[in-house]
């Protein structure tokens, strides 16, 4: 589920997506933007792809109960396999544990030294609302609480609901884990956030905030410590 995140962050609305938000704000599928994400299912067949099984897939992106709101498994057929979660070789003069982000291959990388990295799948920024440069981790949360700009409660109404915080939970657009993007001190509007659509994964509907499945960001959220270095590449 995705709300459209980073415009409510930011503030700036597409307007050619009002009349499908309005209509779908308020239910669980309200925050997808452009809900016809299509993704055939994929015949895996239980063979490897990039060195990643499906089984391994099932387990790594299977449920996790004991979180505070329990998340579900992910149904890995609505995930292209390349976008699955592996150790791949990726050469980079960044220090370990930074942060790389590549919206022209939908990829976050991590960088863990000796040439190799930690791929994860993403959604990014569509078109009109990429951006790139350095940035850094201000603050992180868990289960965070999201609030709709007044911008955004004035053309949709509906949002109004949430104008003193949406609580943390499945449904929240925020998801499980949030990364908050700065530079020189001031918080930039974009993040780095769980999402549990994996027909997202692949694919440009956000304002410029990238998503990772859940159970990705949950593994990526435990290894970043506030002052992480993160790099968006140029599309």
């Amino acid at each position: 589920m995705i709300l459209d995140i980073e415009i409510a962050n930011a503030g700036a609305m597409d307007e050619r997506a009002l009349p499908e938000l309005q209509s779908r704000l308020l239910n669980r599928r309200s925050f997808l933007f452009g809900g016809a994400i299509g993704v055939s299912a994929l015949g895996l067949a239980g063979c490897a792809t990039n060195g990643v099984s499906l089984a391994e897939a099932e387990k790594m992106y299977g449920p996790a109960p004991d979180e505070k709101f329990p998340i579900p498994a992910v149904d890995v057929s609505k995930i292209d396999p390349k976008y699955y979660r592996q150790t791949v070789r990726y050469d980079s003069k960044e220090e370990p544990g930074t942060i790389v982000v590549d919206p022209a291959n939908y990829y976050v990388y991590r960088i863990e030294g000796d040439g190799n990295a930690t791929r994860y799948g993403a959604n990014v920024g569509r078109q009109g609302f990429l951006w790139s440069g350095e940035a850094y981790v201000g603050r992180k949360a868990e289960w965070p609480v999201w609030t709709p700009p007044a911008e955004m409660i004035k053309r949709q109404p509906e949002a109004g609901k949430y104008a003193r915080g949406m609580p943390g939970g499945l449904d929240n657009p925020l998801g499980a884990r949030t990364l908050y993007l700065y530079q020189k001190g001031v918080y930039t509007l974009y993040t780095i956030y769980s999402t549990s659509d994996p027909e997202t994964i692949g694919t440009n509907l956000t304002s410029g905030c990238t998503g990772l499945l859940s159970q990705d960001m949950i593994d990526l959220y435990s290894r970043t410590p506030v002052k992480t270095k993160v790099v968006v590449l140029p599309v």
